[in-house]
């Protein structure tokens, strides 16, 4: 350990310091990082307050040493990971439930409080906060917002940031802000609540969050139905979303994940593409469940089984909720690539869909495919041998193949997985050039020292793009 680090001591008590080769182990990777990217922090600190961010924050600015946000690690693209080691400032003391207040439909949480814990703590109220992805068992608020994250039921509730009022950051210098108002409205200044929601760390950090909150829906119904062909339902799905379904959830997984899941979660589905669907209504939800059959049989659906919730629909939705974690020990043979995770407009989905089934077919390549299809979400594994070198590098053509595809339709490379360093080379093909200098810009006002989670979203800058400086 340097003498320098071990200044952090006059900022923080030596239970909230480790130099310890287990905890900066545990902290040089998330779940897309290989073990061989990994990167060990040269310490790792647990602050417990905004204070204790702050005080390490302004410290480490001084020293000029970086920081990296850390919580639960299940991001993907390598956004938490230390590139440059300094400090992991891991968050997950901050996990306080600090106010709820039913009337205002509101709660203030900590950055390290796990998802299904605020509703839990809402639950007893009849509220729920609606947008939380299937992770949120096992991922921090604090990460959902890094990320900017999504979920199942984005096609009806949005994005967990849609249900963000207000957060109290810390910038690099140590100075605390709070972005947003506590208003369901505000129109006073920049919004700097949108720029600092999906910035992974990059600007600030994020210490106490308020979010709106729903009232719990009265009827849910669920289930699924199976098509003969993967076109015919992702069709389906791009009608039923232009007719306005009113569905919470509309989830489609390919034959291979079927096949996938039946394997290693004794499912019991049929190996045929199958769309889950989820109806969240407080009266009437057999008119919207009856309007998505007819349009789903219009497109040659095979079967259709939707009803009220129970074990049945749960044991259903916990699979697809496990789905990518089984793909990996599907073939021992085979690993995949970084997780894909395109997203187009709704009536491009099953083009993308079908584009890569056909990259899939044309070069006999393994790709499983499923997502949050009302939104046009597509998650996608590229398999390969990962001791065959020329099958990796054809594994990743193809994958860039998807990704600027996706792009030219008028997508995005990442959808909910944000950019970390994997998918830093598209940020200028999707935003162009002009884009991504204003983000450097911006970078470079809120982090000038450049100490806050370095190496991230942001590609290293093109001789040609540097400004020319006065002299």
């Amino acid at each position: 350990m340097s003498i320098e680090l071990e200044g952090l001591s006059s900022v923080l008590n030596s239970d909230q310091i480790s130099f310890t080769e287990a905890d900066r182990h545990e902290r040089s990777a998330d779940w897309g990082t290989s073990e061989e990217d990994a990167v060990y922090p040269d310490v790792v600190v647990w602050p417990e307050s905004t204070a204790d961010v702050a005080a390490v924050l302004s410290w480490a600015n001084e020293k000029k040493i970086s920081v990296t946000p850390y919580a639960a690690g299940t991001s993907l693209e390598g956004n938490a990971v230390p590139l440059e080691k300094g400090i992991s400032l891991d968050l997950t003391r901050m996990n306080e439930i600090h106010e709820i207040r039913p009337d205002d439909l509101q709660i203030d949480v900590g950055p390290g409080i796990y998802g299904d814990e605020i509703n839990e703590a809402v639950g007893k109220h009849g509220l729920i906060l609606p947008s939380l992805p299937s992770s949120g068992k096992i991922s921090t608020i604090g990460g959902m917002l890094a990320n900017d994250a999504s979920g199942m039921k984005t096609v009806k509730y949005g994005e967990v940031a849609d249900w963000v009022l207000e957060v109290e950051a810390v910038l690099p210098s140590g100075e605390v802000i709070t972005a947003g108002s506590k208003a369901e409205k505000t129109s006073a200044g920049y919004n700097l609540l949108d720029l600092l929601v999906g910035s992974e760390g990059t600007l600030a950090v994020i210490t106490r969050v308020t979010l709106k909150l729903a009232g719990r829906p009265e009827q849910i119904w669920g289930g699924r139905a199976t098509f003969a062909d993967l076109g015919d339902a992702a069709d389906a799905i791009f009608d039923t979303i232009r007719s306005g379904v009113d569905v919470a959830k509309i989830e489609l997984i390919d034959s291979i994940s079927a096949e996938i899941a039946n394997a290693s979660l004794d499912t019991g589905l049929p190996n045929s593409p199958i769309v889950f669907l989820e109806f969240h209504a407080n009266h009437d939800i057999e008119s919207e469940v009856e309007f998505c059959q007819t349009i789903f049989e219009a497109h040659g659906v095979t079967e259709f089984e939707v009803a009220e919730s129970g074990t049945e629909m749960e044991n259903l939705w916990e699979a697809r909720r496990e789905l990518a974690d089984v793909v990996e020990p599907f073939d021992s043979n085979l690993s995949f690539l970084t997780p894909g995770d395109v997203t187009v407009p709704i009536s491009k989905y099953p083009e993308i869909v079908r584009y890569v089934k056909d990259l899939g077919d044309e070069h006999d390549f393994m790709i499983p495919c499923f997502g949050h299809a009302g939104d046009g979400n597509l998650h996608y594994f590229v398999m390969v041998d990962t001791d065959d070198p020329e099958m990796v590098e054809q594994g990743e053509q193809i994958s860039k193949q998807i990704i600027e595809r996706a792009i030219e339709m008028g997508g995005t490379a990442t959808g909910e997985h944000g950019v970390g360093v994997g998918k830093q080379e598209y940020l200028a093909v999707e935003h162009g050039e002009a884009a991504v200098d204003t983000m450097r810009s911006i970078k470079q006002v809120f982090d000038p020292n450049g100490i806050l989670n370095p190496g991230k979203i942001l590609p290293e800058q093109k001789e040609s793009s540097q400004p020319e400086r006065n002299t």
